[in-house]
């Protein structure tokens, strides 16, 4: 059975799942099959954001939507989109790193104990 070929988006999301899963990696087991849903909607968010940034870049944050005889001038629908989006990937990084093993402070030894306690 020939492969279904991936589109050029489909090929930047694997690329950013893979990047996220090496970040966590070191999670257990069960928490990786948690995070495995959570990874690849971060990625899809991610690759979405930067096409929805690049349409916004070249074609503005406002539209001009024609009315009848007139138009009006209104946010872009890339715009809202994004805004939104970002949102939300803000929300599902934060759950993703949440995951991670929270790391303990290792307070450096100075001396002032070991000085206290031979005296």
């Amino acid at each position: 059975m020939p492969r279904k070929k991936l589109s050029e988006k489909d090929k930047r999301i694997n690329k950013e799942i893979e990047r996220l899963k090496r970040i966590l990696e070191d999670l257990s087991q069960d928490k990786q099959d948690i995070a495995e849903g959570l990874i690849n909607e971060a990625a899809f968010m991610r690759v979405t954001l930067e096409d929805l940034k690049k349409d916004i870049n070249e074609n503005g944050a406002i539209d001009e939507m024609p009315q009848g005889d007139y138009s009006i001038m209104r946010e872009s629908p890339s715009v809202k989109t994004y805004n939104t989006m970002i949102q939300r990937y803000n929300t599902t990084c934060k759950e993703l790193f949440n995951l991670l093993p929270k790391e303990v402070p290792v307070e450096e030894d100075d001396g002032f104990d070991k000085f206290v306690n031979t005296r």
